[in-house]
């Protein structure tokens, strides 16, 4: 199924381009995308939720 398939952390950040740090202090803000922490603690992140976060995100240039 489309937009199921669940990153890690890492993914996401070597997607965005942005370090752990910034990643956090975005999430503070409440302006990081979506995420899923599992029972074991890690953290994942569905695709859908990360691509309508790059849709939000989008500017016309």
């Amino acid at each position: 199924m489309a937009g199921t398939e669940k990153l890690k952390l890492r993914e996401v950040l070597e997607e965005i381009e942005m370090s752990r740090a910034a990643f956090y202090r975005m999430r503070a803000r409440g302006k990081a995308p979506k995420l899923i922490k599992l029972p074991n603690g890690q953290i994942r992140c569905r695709r859908s939720d990360l691509d309508a976060w790059w849709a939000k995100h989008e500017m016309s240039v």
